[in-house]
């Protein structure tokens, strides 16, 4: 029986392939190095941060990660040491999206402000010029990245009525593709960022970028918090340089800048975008698989390349 250091509390529905196998919880006031020492595979999340301290440890086969984004693992620490890595590609796809859709309605109809307004007692009844937002149906999206999670994003606005562009770092020789992020967000009434957080991609959006888009625009952020400056959105949407935004990931989180808590027209969710019971138990789920196939001898189902 393989002894297996789960970081956090798991939902217990997807741990079943590991039930050959014990599972043990991490003790925070132990270091992760330390307490990985004795162990030969790790289950983690995204808020775990794996490091070359904690993958040195003697026994070490696999670490899962239940997220799709990696960026809290030391892959080419990992990939030197043969310590395969695994995350939980396609499974949330679909209900990321609904996310990121929700926020481009929300943000595009200020229904934030409203139901503020509302829950305050300030609403005095219909008005002409009440909580004016700017239509969805024929807009354009901007969707800066194309992976599997922009293009449900893009299924939805489809069915809204909207137009969808996109840019990629190599051309996706799909309809739509731009070749210059700036070239997108200049001509994109919703631009909605769906990259991985990179050395690259740090500040993707900065103060420059905000300034290209239309003071009507709508940018909505459901990929990593530091892809976007964050004091440079609130800055633009405090000048009225674009019109709202829509944040489920945040730079530093569980912090929030306290810059965006005073921004107009602004909606903010704490990191659900995959939060419904059924897509988080598959993530668990096939991260456990991986661990169990690593521990019997197979190649992971999801492995992270670099």
């Amino acid at each position: 029986m393989a002894r297996v250091l789960v970081t956090s509390p798991m939902l217990e529905d997807g741990l079943a392939p590991l039930a050959d196998h014990e599972l043990v919880s991490w003790d925070r006031s132990v270091p992760l190095p330390e307490a990985a020492q004795d162990v030969v595979a790790i289950l983690c999340l995204l808020t775990d941060r794996i490091d070359a301290g904690a993958l040195a440890a003697p026994g070490l086969k696999v670490v899962a990660n239940v997220a799709v984004g990696y960026d809290n693992i030391d892959v080419a620490a990992a990939a030197a040491r043969g310590i395969p890595v695994t995350n939980t590609p396609g499974l949330l796809d679909e209900t990321t999206a609904d996310t990121a859709f929700a926020l481009v309605l929300a943000a595009c109809r200020r229904t934030t402000d409203a139901e503020a307004a509302l829950r305050a007692g300030e609403w005095a009844g219909w008005a002409l010029d009440g909580f004016l937002g700017v239509d969805v149906h024929g807009a354009l999206l901007g969707l800066v990245g194309y992976g599997r999670i922009a293009r449900a994003v893009e299924r939805r606005a489809l069915g809204f009525g909207m137009r969808v562009h996109h840019h990629a770092r190599h051309n996706t020789g799909a309809d739509g593709y731009v070749a210059m992020l700036d070239d997108l967000l200049v001509t994109a009434d919703v631009v909605s960022l769906h990259v991985p957080l990179t050395p690259d991609t740090q500040h993707l959006i900065d103060a420059r970028r905000l300034s290209l888009m239309k003071p009507s625009a709508v940018l909505v952020n459901t990929a990593r918090g530091p892809v976007l400056d964050e004091v440079a959105l609130a800055d633009a949407l405090a000048a009225g340089q674009i019109f709202a935004a829509g944040l489920d990931v945040y730079d530093g989180e569980p912090a929030v800048h306290p810059s965006l808590l005073a921004a107009p027209h602004l909606t903010l969710l704490p990191h659900i975008g995959s939060a419904t019971r059924a897509t988080r138990v598959a993530m668990v789920r096939l991260a456990a698989e991986n661990i169990a196939a690593v521990l019997a001898g197979h190649d992971p189902l999801t492995p992270v390349t670099v």
